[in-house]
């Protein structure tokens, strides 16, 4: 009897089925061996006992966005994806992988900007394994190559930008975070799609000159941007002064000589340029007095 249980089950197929069918076996085993006392019967039980061990190490669960990579005698055979109880092979191998984002909050790297300053940098990038099998069979540990990966992009791309500039068609690392951002996220994706991973966001953290030359790169950039607004109220200026001594000559409201146009265009640079404000005088004869 109990041989043809055993011969029924394995006909029937399925591994679920298979175990729980056998799981009944011990339980009515002692009876029949205390009605037969056969070794035939206590060889098919302790073979059936057997296989109900082993068919149970097939069980495994799976939860939300989480995967398991089988491998059957290291070749592979799969990846399940779907959340809750599963049943597969008792040899697998189960190899489990997680489907969830992650923050990589890089360390802070000194490196030289496309100027050659040392600056120093940090990124936080936000990535999730896509490919499984990639993830675990293309790269010995994919958690280290994203890490290792981020620094040696963080490095290229400080290189191609200068950390500030006051021309208007430069990027740069501080004044264009977006375009940068974009760049490094493209960069990180080229680098670790061969491990399957997706990068769902990259951006700057941490950026400011090294030490050792942020006083001197405050007085550059103070200069600097003395330079670039004067720059901008001398174009006003003369904006200002040609657009007055033509609405002069238009309205004929008084003509000029060249010394007069000479010497009003100097007293309103004066005026316009100037960091403090102008005290007027009043010219009280006339005009070439």
């Amino acid at each position: 009897m109990l041989i043809t249980l055993i011969i029924a089950t394995l006909a029937s197929g399925g591994g679920l089925a298979w175990a729980i069918r056998c799981a009944a076996l011990p339980a009515t085993a002692p009876f029949e061996l205390a009605t037969l006392g056969n070794a035939v019967h206590i060889t098919a039980w302790a073979l059936a006992l057997a296989l109900v061990i082993v068919l149970w190490l097939g069980f495994f669960t799976l939860q939300p966005n989480s995967a398991a990579v089988l491998i059957l005698f290291g070749q592979y055979k799969g990846t399940e994806r779907r959340e809750g109880f599963h049943w597969a092979n008792p040899f697998y191998d189960k190899e489990r992988v997680s489907l969830r984002a992650r923050n990589l909050n890089g360390d802070k790297l000194k490196v030289n900007d496309k100027r050659g300053n040392p600056i120093d940098i940090a990124v936080v990038v936000v990535w999730r394994v896509r490919e499984t099998a990639l993830a675990v069979f293309e790269v010995d540990d994919y958690v280290h190559y994203v890490k290792i990966q981020s620094e040696s992009a963080v490095r290229h791309l400080a290189s191609s930008y200068p950390y500030d500039t006051h021309e208007d068609n430069e990027l740069s690392l501080r004044g264009s975070m977006d375009e940068v951002s974009l760049a490094l996220q493209e960069e990180l994706q080229e680098r670790l799609g061969k491990a399957g991973v997706v990068v769902e966001e990259a951006r700057l953290s941490h950026l400011a000159y090294a030490p050792e030359i942020a006083g001197a790169m405050l007085r550059r950039q103070q200069a600097e941007a003395i330079v670039a607004a004067r720059r901008r109220i001398v174009d006003g200026a003369v904006g200002m002064v040609q657009m007055a001594l033509e609405h002069l000559e238009a309205e004929k409201i008084v003509e000029l000589d060249t010394e007069r146009k000479a010497a009003m265009i100097s007293n309103l640079l004066v005026v316009l340029c100037g960091e403090q404000a102008a005290q007027p005088v009043v010219n009280a004869g006339t005009l070439y007095s």
